[in-house]
């Protein structure tokens, strides 16, 4: 029991570092928070509303990788290193092939809501 207070304790304190110093996961929460509503109105079951939201909640997943990345990257060397950019691209690469699936979905839901037509 005491692993888990301290693994909640660390999820903690890095959503709060997160949260106030982190432009992009600060635009992701914002977000989710415009999404969740948005999604309950767009969905028709609630396998889509979680689906909206879960690719909003993945999109924030990769980020905090992302994010981890980088600070890891950085405590290793400020210097350039061609292996250092090379695990920074990727983690810049995950966050946007987890923003294009986030508007895939997405868009999939707006044109299923306008068009009445079942995707």
């Amino acid at each position: 029991m005491e692993r888990l207070i301290k693994a909640w304790q660390n999820s903690l304190r890095a959503f709060r570092r997160l949260a106030t110093s982190e432009k992009a996961f600060q635009q992701e929460l914002a977000l989710l928070a415009v999404a969740s509503p948005l999604a309950w109105f767009l969905s028709s079951s609630w396998r889509g509303y979680w689906l909206l939201v879960g690719s909003i909640l993945f999109l924030i997943v990769v980020e905090v990788l992302n994010t981890g990345i980088e600070a890891a990257c950085d405590a290793v060397s400020r210097e350039f290193d061609i292996d250092i950019q090379l695990a920074k691209d990727c983690g810049s690469l995950a966050v946007l092939i987890s923003i294009v699936l986030a508007l895939i979905v997405w868009g999939l839901a707006i044109v299923e809501t306008v068009t009445g037509i079942p995707l």
